[in-house]
C-alpha cells in the first residue's frame, strides 16, 4: 500500500482512539478546507438530509439499444463540477437523496436508477455485469463533458457497475472520470465471503448453492416489525438510527420481488475483478466496519489491487458502519466525495 494509503489508516485509527491533539488540530484543518459546498448533518435539523430534496430535478430518460428506459436525475447548477452517483441491489434514486441535499447548492449531482429499478424498465437483454457497464456508460456519455470530468460514486452494486464498465468500457475511464469512489463494494467472492450468515467453524463459507438462493429469492418484502429488524440485521449496523432504517426500508420494499431476485442471482456468482486493472484514477474505497453484505475484506482486496497499479487514493474504513455507508456516516461519506472533487 503507498504511503498516502497508510496515512489515511493511521488517521481513521487516530481518531477512533482519540490520539493528541496536533492530530485533531490538523483534522479541523483538512475538515475546513474539505467541506466547501458541503452541507453537513450537524448544519441542518436531525435527518434532514433524509428527506425529498427541495431543489428540482431535470429528469431525462435514456432508451438503451434492447429498448429498456433508464431514468435520469441531474440536480444542482448546469455548470456545476459533475458527481455521478451509481446506487445499489434493490434501491433507486431515492437513495441518494442524502447526497442530494448535502452536495447539490454547489455542484451537478447526477443520479440514474438501475436497470429494472425504481423508474427504469428491464429491457429485453439478460442482467449481468456487461448490462451495468453499458447503462453507467450510457447515462455517462448523456451527462458528463470530456472537459468537465465527474467524480463517480458507487454503492455496492453501483460500484460493481464501475468495475464492470472499467472493464468492458477502459476507454471511457480517463474520458469522463477525474476520480473514483467504491463504497461498501466488492468485486468477486460475494456469497463465499458475506458474513450475513453466521457458520460453525467447521464450515468455513456459505455454499454457493444456498447463497444464490437466498439472493435470487422472489419473495415479496411486506412491511412489518420483522422486515424491519431483517433489513437492520442485513444492511446496516446496529448503531443505525430509526430514522436511517425506515429511510431505507421505504426504498428497499420498492423494489419488485422479481427483479430483486434476478439481480441477486447475477451477484451471486459475480466476478469482474478484471475490471480494477483499468480504473486509471484516483480511486478511493469505503468501507463499514460492521458490512455484513460486503465486509472489510472485500475493501481490502480492491485496495490492494488499485494500490498495486498506484491509482488507490484512500483506503477508509468506518467505524461502527454497516452496509449501507452513504446513510449511516452521511457526512464522512460526503466529505471524502467532496476531496475526491477538489483533488
Amino acid at each position: 500500500m503507498s504511503s498516502r494509503s497508510r496515512a489515511t489508516e493511521l488517521r481513521v485509527l487516530a481518531g477512533a482512539v482519540g490520539v493528541g491533539a496536533l492530530v485533531a488540530a490538523v483534522a479541523g484543518i483538512r475538515h475546513r478546507r474539505s467541506t466547501r459546498g458541503l452541507t453537513l448533518s450537524s448544519d441542518v435539523e436531525p435527518n434532514a438530509l433524509l428527506k425529498t430534496p427541495t431543489l428540482e430535478a431535470d429528469i431525462s430518460e435514456l432508451t438503451t439499444d434492447d429498448g429498456a428506459i433508464i431514468h435520469v436525475r441531474a440536480y444542482g447548477p448546469v455548470d456545476g463540477d459533475p458527481i455521478v452517483l451509481s446506487h445499489g441491489w434493490t434501491c433507486s434514486t431515492e437513495f441518494w437523496y442524502p447526497q442530494v441535499n448535502a452536495l447539490a447548492g454547489e455542484y451537478r449531482v447526477i443520479t440514474y436508477d438501475q436497470r429494472g429499478h425504481g423508474r427504469s424498465t428491464v429491457g429485453n437483454l439478460p442482467l449481468g455485469p456487461d448490462v451495468l457497464a453499458d447503462d453507467l456508460s450510457a447515462v455517462l456519455a448523456a451527462t458528463v463533458r470530456e472537459d468537465k470530468k465527474a467524480v463517480i460514486v458507487g454503492h455496492s452494486m453501483g460500484g460493481m457497475s464501475i468495475i464492470a464498465w472499467a472493464g468492458r468500457h477502459p476507454d471511457e475511464v480517463k474520458k469522463y472520470a477525474s476520480a473514483v469512489m467504491l463504497a461498501s463494494t466488492a468485486s468477486e467472492r460475494l456469497i463465499a465471503e458475506t458474513t450475513v450468515i453466521p457458520l460453525p467453524n467447521r464450515f468455513p463459507r456459505v455454499p454457493v448453492p444456498v447463497g444464490r438462493a437466498l439472493l435470487s429469492s422472489p419473495v415479496p418484502f411486506v412491511s412489518s416489525g420483522a422486515m424491519t429488524k431483517a433489513i437492520q440485521y442485513f444492511s446496516m449496523s446496529p448503531n443505525a438510527t430509526k430514522a436511517e432504517i425506515q429511510f431505507c426500508e421505504n426504498i428497499v420494499r420498492e423494489c419488485e420481488p422479481h427483479i430483486r431476485g434476478g439481480w441477486g442471482a447475477v451477484l451471486s456468482t459475480l466476478d469482474i475483478h478484471e475490471g480494477l486493472d483499468n480504473l486509471e484514477v484516483p480511486t478511493t474505497v469505503l468501507v463499514g466496519s460492521l458490512d455484513r453484505l460486503t465486509p472489510p475484506v472485500h475493501a481490502r482486496k480492491l485496495a490492494r489491487v488499485l494500490d498495486d497499479a498506484g491509482n488507490l487514493e484512500r483506503l477508509i474504513v468506518l467505524p461502527g458502519v454497516g452496509h449501507i455507508s452513504s446513510i449511516e456516516n452521511i457526512d464522512e461519506f460526503d466529505k471524502e466525495i467532496v476531496r475526491l472533487r477538489n483533488l
